[in-house]
């Protein structure tokens, strides 16, 4: 029985603390960002993170969608399996992963469906919890706030390889969220904060986010060289013993 991947219901608890709203503030920044020069017909999310026009109301596209594995109270576009998405292949202009692969144990099916449905040239954004950083001590903070049930992190290096293997190309890599893991911190972080640690602190910062672009190799067939039949040239050459021959030439 294949397992579900949409958040548990603490997830989506932990994001309404003030810990996880700074977060998901955050990320809809970044997000904006990353979506202001993609345009076409469908930008699709995968996965409810927070409200659900947290992040899709930044899209530039003609039409938004949302797909869950679960019926939520912002109440998603469809519902289906996100490893076998109930979408037509090369319909989508942009797909959105907010720390789906987090929380799945088929990241691999996940990526190979949205590299389905992506157009030629469509866009991927991935939001993740980095496995290093002042959020990998987790482990030792007794009460830090990561978000609960989050056992499926993929690291950054291991996912540029899959999406490599895909054929995806990667445009780039923000790293950010620059706090402690701890949920009695109050109060959005200091954008000078921020720019310090993307400058001189990368591997510190808690999250990601890792763009790329579908690309389909165009083949052009190539015309076989057969063997063409000599032409006669105008004109004729002597031999050394003074007969006269006829010189040919191979057609270029």
């Amino acid at each position: 029985m294949d397992r579900p991947t949409h958040y548990p219901e603490s997830v989506q608890q932990w994001l309404t603390t003030p810990l996880g709203e700074a977060l998901v503030q955050q990320e809809s920044r970044i997000v904006e960002e990353a979506l202001d020069g993609i345009f076409g017909e469908q930008c699709l999310q995968l996965g409810l993170w927070g409200e659900s026009n947290a992040f899709l109301k930044h899209a530039r596209t003609q039409r938004t969608s949302l797909i869950d594995e679960a019926p939520g109270t912002d109440g998603p576009s469809a519902i289906g399996q996100l490893h076998r998405l109930p979408v037509a292949s090369d319909t989508i202009d942009c797909v959105l992963l907010p720390h789906v692969l987090d929380y799945s144990d088929r990241p691999h099916a996940i990526l190979r469906e949205v590299d389905r449905v992506l157009t030629s040239h469509g866009h991927l954004v991935i939001l993740g919890f980095k496995t290093g950083g002042l959020w990998g001590l987790r482990r030792l903070i007794p009460g830090a706030g990561l978000p609960p049930d989050a056992q499926h992190l993929v690291p950054e290096r291991r996912l540029r390889d899959w999406l490599k293997l895909l054929d995806l190309r990667i445009h780039g890599v923000t790293r950010f969220f620059y706090r402690w893991p701890l949920p009695g911190i109050r109060g959005a972080s200091s954008p000078h904060w921020e720019q310090r640690g993307q400058r001189w602190w990368p591997e510190l910062a808690a999250c990601y986010m890792l763009t790329a672009q579908k690309r389909v190799t165009t083949l052009t067939p190539v015309r076989p060289l057969w063997r063409r039949k000599p032409k006669v040239v105008a004109g004729l050459a002597e031999t050394s013993n003074g007969v006269p021959r006829i010189r040919f030439d191979q057609e270029s």
